[in-house]
């Protein structure tokens, strides 16, 4: 029986070396594999952090899922989709994703991210952990510069941990939220350091908003007048 089965993890944790890997194996058998993916560091490819890497569907947006495997499946026959990256997907394509599988009775593998820089899920990771049939967190585990298993991964701006902004940024690129000239990273932080960070970040904005209340009471105190 055809299932979907979602496999999550932190950055670096091999999420993407495992998908190429079931890509792989399944080929090797002689089966009809689609492989999908989303803001990959390579344009048009899966890639690994190990150097692997293999061509692959882009789903933006508009990409109908469903289609693509129908399609394939009458065409050429279709046994499986691999999907990277798929905490980017759209809720919508999740749901085709549980189609294609309870439709066409072709199983599909996806992997992904569950929780964003600010701490969230994403909204692609949601609808995975909702209707998919098994949820495996990838075994590999990623670490925080403390040592501590990393669970959160960390938006850096220049340097700075950020915790506002454009939920799909892939590192070293650039959006109109961020310049150009902007260096964007990602680092994996255990759950007491990424909340450290966001302490810190309240704790600033706290401070300037005391700062810019002084500022106005200064500003409207009423003048007191000399009196003969």
């Amino acid at each position: 029986m055809a299932e979907l089965r979602f496999f999550f993890g932190t950055m670096g944790s091999g999420k993407s070396t495992q998908a190429l890997q079931i890509r792989h194996n399944l080929a090797q058998r002689g089966l009809k594999v689609i492989l999908t993916t989303q803001l990959d560091r390579q344009e048009g490819k899966v890639s690994s952090r190990l150097g692997v890497e293999a061509e692959a569907d882009i789903v933006d947006a508009s990409v109908n899922l469903f289609e693509l495997a129908r399609e394939a499946f009458e065409i050429t026959g279709l046994d499986a989709m691999v999907c990277d990256e798929a905490q980017f997907y759209e809720p919508r394509q999740i749901e085709q994703l549980g189609r294609i599988v309870d439709e066409l009775h072709v199983d599909v593998y996806a992997f992904g991210l569950l929780t964003s820089f600010q701490g969230e899920l994403f909204p692609g990771t949601a609808r995975l952990l909702e209707l998919a049939d098994v949820r495996s967190q990838v075994q590999v585990e990623a670490r925080c510069w403390c040592g501590a298993r990393a669970t959160h991964n960390a938006r850096l701006v220049n340097g700075i941990q950020v915790y506002s902004g454009a939920l799909k940024v892939v590192g070293d690129t650039a959006t109109e939220e961020i310049e150009e000239t902007a260096e964007v990273t990602y680092e994996l932080m255990c759950r007491k350091h990424w909340h450290a960070g966001l302490r810190r970040r309240q704790g600033e904005q706290l401070e300037l908003l005391d700062q810019q209340d002084e500022q106005a009471e200064v500003i409207n105190l009423p003048v007191q007048t000399p009196t003969s």
